[in-house]
């Protein structure tokens, strides 16, 4: 193979949950690069592969229905299959959804790249009666067509031969919606207006820029209406919808999607069989349970409540195996580098803070894992239906509750994934509840704080905060829509795509690019914040105490050489007096003197200055509140000795239970990361919006934790 040689180019189409992604890893496997397209949010996947001495570059394009320029995923998949010129587009056909997903079909030939049909979940359609006869379908649409089964990468192989063979010229010319006489007279008369030495297309067919202009498309006419004489094609456009709408008394767009859907029906009426004993799928007996009107809250609600409840569980003890090791890694480094200033911050600053998060990626693995089977499942498409109808009476849109589902994972997606809703209104009022979904980064934080003071239903606590925050997005999407944000939610059609069994290869796939970005932070931002953190608890350094505790060490170990007290007594004592100077240092340094500063602000609420400073680190990273903690009581434990940061934090005669849930519940509601709240500005492109989210969760999360803490206390909780 000659590795110089111009890779193929194969862009992924296809309707959402078409198993696009599942081919996109089938085809891909490690081999993927994770990035943006250019000026936008928008996730872009690549990958390639080598098949039979071809190189092949693999990208997998947002799912859409259409290529209409009505949201912003139609804009970015248009746009690499117009603009890019890709040397084939590969359309993923769900098998036994034949008819609406070959409507994308119609829409990828006309502009005149070559297109192969991967028929997909062949498998599935034939247990659903779904019968289709691919090579009779392949002729009436002048396409390759191959059956495949993702998900058990059956015709993998075949669909990468079409794609070379395609390439290669195979003779075949695609069959063309003939939209019939009235309109194919429009668009000659509009496509020879565009003039050969008036208007360039660009390398598009005159014949499809036509067709666009005719639908009223709005972005291929910002393009018309840029170039030379490109004003008199759009007034022939015009004056040709015009005529369409007074002759057949309905849009030229409406028309043209039904010209569609008959060509469709037509090739489906030969191609595509329906058994006589067509019965109810598995799927279909399954979802009488899962979206009833009735059942499908209570199940969503155990399902959620089980995930945690695992996660938790099953993380504990991995999660034991990896504090062991950190801890002799702290001692070991502790007692074998010179004391100093270099050893302190390796120990207590990076091994403290970093080593704190990494605890945790048990749990944070698991949480990813179980998001992974919901979604790959089609599970996940459930839920959000389930609560379609509880979305709507609240003022929300129904594909609201989809960004709000992947907050869970992370609120950096979940914000871009608002794009979907085409309302600007019900997008804001999304992002701005969305945050208050807990998120992975937060997951240490609550494990933390529960493991240390609800060791016993850490899980059920978790599930609490959960809980709330869903209740509180409720009760401020009720508050917005009265106040900033009146209006009704637009209505929604959600698509609920048939069971699927998950590949393992999948869920890994899945699990492990979440849980990498969280490996990353650690890495990265989460190192960063520590070493500062180190600095601001060490300097400037303290000499004088209020007490001579060293001497009181030597006492401790004097009495034990004497025989007066134990060797356990010796160490619990000379613990006790290197604690206690490490608080004295830390309350002397620069992050003591801030969180002093805050102290009165947050006393209210039952926090001392170690939680403020705390909190204010994980402005930068929710994790980062761990590894805050761990790296205050890591100072604090000079003795080599690196006990459980759980065990400390429990121990600490200052923290009550009523103050752990209020802290928790300030975690869980005041402002997103700063990852989170950049992508937020870009998603919105409002300064004002940013500063409203900043405030208002800042401010409703002091006052959350007041009421329970407060409350808790008049109540005799505390």
């Amino acid at each position: 193979m000659n590795h110089s040689e111009k890779p193929i180019v194969v862009a992924l189409a296809g309707n959402p949950n078409s198993g696009k992604t599942t081919i996109f890893n089938n085809l891909t496997g490690a081999n993927q690069h994770v990035g943006n397209y250019p000026g936008v949010t928008v996730e872009k996947k690549e990958g390639f592969l080598t098949f039979r001495g071809r190189r092949i570059k693999v990208i997998d394009l947002p799912g859409t229905y259409s290529l209409s320029a009505h949201s912003l995923d139609e804009v970015i998949a248009r746009n690499v299959i117009i603009e890019d010129h890709p040397d084939v587009v590969v359309d993923i056909v769900d098998a036994s959804n034949i008819e609406r997903n070959l409507y994308l079909t119609t829409q990828l030939v006309e502009p005149g790249l070559p297109v192969v049909i991967a028929l997909n979940m062949s498998d599935m359609a034939r247990d659903r009666g779904v019968i289709t006869d691919e090579k009779h379908l392949a002729q009436l649409l002048g396409l390759r067509v191959v059956p495949t089964v993702g998900n058990k990468r059956q015709g993998i192989d075949d669909l990468l031969q079409a794609v070379i063979e395609t390439i290669g010229g195979n003779g075949r010319r695609p069959a063309l919606v003939n939209y019939g006489r009235e309109i194919e007279a429009e668009l000659a008369k509009i496509a020879a207006a565009f003039g050969p030495a008036e208007i360039s297309t660009n390398g598009h067919r005159p014949r499809w820029m036509a067709l666009k202009l005719l639908e009223g498309d709005t972005e291929v006419s910002k393009i018309i209406e840029s170039r030379p004489g490109g004003n008199r094609a759009l007034a022939v456009a015009d004056a040709g919808r015009k005529r369409i709408e007074t002759l057949f008394g309905d849009s030229a767009a409406a028309l043209v999607s039904d010209r569609r859907y008959g060509f469709i029906s037509g090739a489906c009426s030969e191609a595509v069989t329906l058994t006589g004993q067509h019965r109810h799928a598995l799927s279909d007996k399954i979802d009488l349970a899962l979206i009833h009107p009735i059942l499908g809250l209570p199940i969503f609600a155990f399902l959620m409540w089980l995930m945690f409840n695992l996660t938790f569980t099953l993380g504990e003890k991995p999660m034991g195996w990896i504090e062991t090791g950190i801890g002799m890694l702290s001692g070991f480094l502790a007692s074998s580098l010179p004391p100093g200033l270099p050893t302190s911050l390796l120990v207590d600053g990076v091994i403290a803070g970093v080593g704190g998060v990494i605890v945790f990626l048990p749990n944070v693995m698991l949480l990813f894992l179980a998001i992974a089977v919901l979604e790959d499942t089609g599970y996940m498409a459930r839920a959000a239906f389930v609560m379609d109808r509880v979305m709507h009476k609240i003022g929300l849109h129904g594909k609201s509750f989809i960004p709000m589902l992947i907050g869970f994972g992370c609120t950096v997606p979940a914000y871009m994934a608002g794009r979907i809703i085409d309302d600007k209104t019900d997008r804001l009022v999304t992002m701005h509840v969305t945050t208050f979904m807990s998120c992975g980064a937060r997951l240490p934080v609550y494990i933390l704080v529960c493991g240390a003071f609800w060791p016993a239903h850490a899980g059920n606590v978790v599930f609490s905060l959960y809980v709330l925050g869903v209740l509180v997005a409720v009760g401020m999407v009720k508050l917005l829509r009265r106040t900033r944000f009146k209006g009704m939610s637009a209505p929604f059609i959600m698509e609920l795509p048939p069971y699927r069994v998950p590949t393992l290869r999948s869920l890994v796939i899945h699990m492990w690019e979440r849980s990498w970005m969280y490996l990353r932070k650690a890495g990265t931002i989460i190192l960063s914040i520590s070493i500062i953190i180190w600095f601001l608890m060490t300097f400037p350094v303290k000499h004088e105490f209020s007490q001579d505790y060293r001497s009181m060490v030597q006492t401790a170990q004097t009495a034990h050489a004497q025989g007066t007290i134990s060797a356990a007594d010796m160490q619990t004592e000379t613990a006790r007096y290197d604690a206690a100077i490490g608080a004295e240092r830390i309350e002397y340094s620069f992050a003591g003197r801030l969180g002093k500063f805050i102290e009165p602000i947050l006393k209210p609420l039952g926090f001392d200055w170690r939680l403020g400073i705390a909190l204010i680190s994980g402005v930068a990273a929710k994790e980062v509140v761990v590894s805050t903690m761990g790296t205050i009581y890591g100072v604090a434990e000079s003795g080599g000795e690196s006990g459980s940061l759980r065990r400390t934090i429990a121990s600490d005669p200052k923290y009550t239970k009523l103050t752990a849930y209020a802290f928790l519940v300030f975690v869980l509601l005041y402002m997103p990361c700063v990852a989170s709240m950049a992508v937020f500005l870009r998603e919105t492109g409002s300064v004002k919006e940013l500063l409203f989210q900043f405030g208002y969760t800042l401010g409703l999360a002091w006052g959350m934790a007041l009421i329970i803490y407060q409350g808790g206390r008049l109540l005799g909780l505390a």
